[in-house]
């Protein structure tokens, strides 16, 4: 496990899958598990020569699935031309050194699967960033694995061999780059929370897309907004967030934000790395957790979604359970049995369109509090207060009456308190 950009080449690399079951767990959670390792292995544009499920007591120390199976492996590995072994588990540093000694190529684990993808797949230089961080983050503990292959002195004072000796150059040249990168992005979140002022200021309501990888919330996104963001039936199509005006059925104006998916064991340092991104849940007036209940383990899916949202601190949020591709006969089961789950749900198909109108009024209708009905006296020589009132709520009525425009008219709570107090009556 020595390079983070491990499985990018121009012909896809031929890779063995490991999975590993511990104790009684079930054959479907294991099918379930593997299946995603395989649409893991494929995003990342590896050729699957084989896999193996390794049953296990306890996980071995030193080398995670023990010696013997690692030589099984190893075997099968050889005949069948893989030059990489995945494992669907996340290995320290000692057990992947270990490993590719056993195995005589390279090892991944799924966090470093998961960072390639990621890196592979960032668009802007704010994504790109966050990649580097959370790369940087899992390099440091495994740096003394790179130079095993320089002789190492032991011994007293002036004898440090030069492995130790770039070691610690390593270390702190990537520390320091870790520094600017955290610097650049605190102007990310500077810049983020500057938007989200003004948004504020406009009376928009803000709202944003959680989920599971390939849950269908860029195809929603699409769908509500024609936003024309990529949508592949891959996992992890969309990494950068997109932002999109939505207008409500009773005119309110939203802002809705697709936000990267979330997965079964993310890794904390993409987490971390992607704070400055995930901040846009934290700040949502609703979420919109996009369900893809056609999946046959959506249970752990959602389970998925709810624990990273309990790690960035946003468990409280209002959430809006949106049970997607309910055109497919599961998943129309599926979203019946999950709607005792939540206490706000909606059923719909972004691909066909179905209950997407039901969902916009059940937003609606959830941000109600949040919608204040007014009747105003505005002076007409005000033409952007009363453009700005057009535009972010609906007005009922307008007269002119002297100098004043008299208005009765709908808005949102945080535009309204945008408004001049002098000019609403009663």
């Amino acid at each position: 496990m020595t390079a983070m950009h491990a499985i990018q080449s121009d012909a896809p690399e031929q890779a063995w899958l490991v999975a590993t079951v511990l104790g009684d767990q079930p054959k479907a959670v294991t099918e379930d598990s593997l299946r995603e390792l395989r649409a893991l292995a494929d995003t990342a544009q590896a050729e699957i020569a084989g896999e193996t499920v390794c049953r296990l007591r306890a996980i071995q120390p030193a080398t995670y699935i023990g010696r013997g199976k690692a030589q099984q492996i190893a075997e099968e590995a050889r005949q069948a031309g893989a030059r990489l072994v995945i494992f669907d588990d996340d290995l320290t540093p000692a057990q992947g050194r270990a490993l590719e000694d056993i195995l005589g190529v390279r090892v991944v684990d799924r966090t470093q699967l998961i960072l390639d993808i990621f890196a592979q797949r960032a668009l802007t230089l704010e994504g790109r960033l966050q990649i580097e961080l959370a790369q940087l983050h899992y390099l440091i503990p495994r740096l003394r694995g790179l130079w095993t292959h320089l002789e190492r002195q032991k011994g007293g004072i002036g004898l440090k061999g030069p492995g130790e000796k770039q070691l610690e150059l390593d270390r702190r040249r990537i520390e320091q780059r870790i520094g600017r990168i955290r610097e650049q992005l605190q102007l990310v979140r500077l810049r983020r929370a500057e938007l989200r002022r003004g948004r504020r200021r406009h009376g928009w309501a803000l709202l944003t897309l959680v989920g599971y990888t390939n849950a269908g919330k860029s195809t929603l996104l699409n769908r509500l907004t024609d936003a024309g963001v990529l949508a592949d039936d891959q996992l992890f199509a969309t990494l950068d967030p997109t932002t999109r005006q939505l207008r409500l059925p009773n005119h309110q104006q939203c802002l809705l934000t697709d936000t990267v998916g979330f997965i079964r064991k993310l890794p904390h340092h993409l987490v971390e790395a992607f704070k400055a991104t995930l901040e846009e849940v934290n700040e949502a007036d609703l979420l919109l957790h996009v369900i893809d209940a056609s999946q046959p383990r959506v249970d752990e899916q959602v389970e998925a979604v709810e624990a990273v949202l309990r790690e960035l601190g946003a468990q409280d949020k209002p959430v809006l359970a949106v049970f997607n591709k309910t055109d497919l006969e599961r998943g129309h089961n599926q979203s019946m049995r999950l709607a005792d789950r939540f206490r706000h749900s909606v059923a719909i198909s972004a691909t066909t369109g179905d209950g997407t109108p039901a969902l916009c009024q059940t937003i609606a209708d959830l941000l109600r509090e949040r919608v204040r009905h007014l009747h105003l006296k505005i002076p007409v020589s005000e033409g952007r207060a009363l453009a700005a009132l057009h535009a972010n709520g609906k007005v009922h009525a307008q007269k002119v009456s002297g100098k004043n425009m008299l208005i009765e008219a709908t808005v949102s709570a945080s535009f309204a308190a945008t408004i001049d107090p002098a000019w609403i009556c009663g």
